[in-house]
């Protein structure tokens, strides 16, 4: 079964990326290897999902199908622009009964958040599970897809002046870590983008994901 292919655009931002790697260097300031490319994660508590039947019950006894979001893998192309980010994942399944064959639709969801708490973008897909005839297991793969425009993925050279900027011993600001400054800290978070995915869930499903 092919997998559905979600696009979650951003096409007007003003800053953007997120840091790699960074080390000190030797003869002061921060060196630093950034890239435009998101990072990609599950959200706690989003990586699985419980079909309950009846939907209203929480007893052991009435779960129906469980499910899990695995192999979460991406790819991304910052060199052009927009930067294209590919997500891959798999969904395995149980059911309680296995009995006729059987076809189970899950919804799952794929966001662009910017700054750690910004959804500046949002697609909702659903993947489907088919368990045949007396099968108690299933399994499925989906994917998504996330765009960056380049002016969101790159820090403004003022910005990058005032991280990389050499120090000598003596200086005034020496000892100032550049990040501890307002507006380059805000810059920063601006130049932070993660690309989530996870089960889309009621908040009954959430919460039961939550307190279990």
């Amino acid at each position: 079964m092919k997998a559905p292919i979600l696009a979650v655009s951003i096409l007007a931002l003003a800053l953007g990326g997120c840091a790699s790697k960074g080390e000190i260097d030797a003869t002061g300031g921060i060196s630093a290897i950034r890239t435009a490319c998101p990072t990609v994660a599950v959200p706690a508590a989003t990586g699985d999902i419980t079909v309950f039947d009846p939907v209203t019950s929480r007893d052991q006894s009435a779960i129906d199908v469980t499910a899990l979001m695995t192999n979460v893998r991406s790819t991304c192309v910052d060199a052009n622009d927009p930067i294209l980010t590919n997500v891959t994942f798999t969904v395995q399944a149980r059911r309680a009964r296995a009995d006729a064959a059987r076809d189970v639709v899950l919804p799952y969801f794929v966001t662009v958040v910017r700054g750690g708490s910004a959804v500046v973008a949002k697609r909702v897909g659903r993947v489907t599970l088919h368990f045949d005839a007396g099968q108690l297991r299933a399994e499925a793969n989906a994917q998504g897809t996330a765009t960056i425009t380049r002016a969101a993925a790159t820090l403004s050279a003022d910005v990058r002046e005032k991280l990389t900027r050499k120090r000598k011993a003596g200086d005034e600001d020496a000892a100032v870590d550049p990040l501890s400054t307002p507006e380059v800290r805000q810059a920063v978070l601006r130049a932070s983008f993660e690309t989530l995915v996870g089960f889309q869930l009621t908040a009954e499903q959430l919460k039961y994901n939550a307190t279990r």
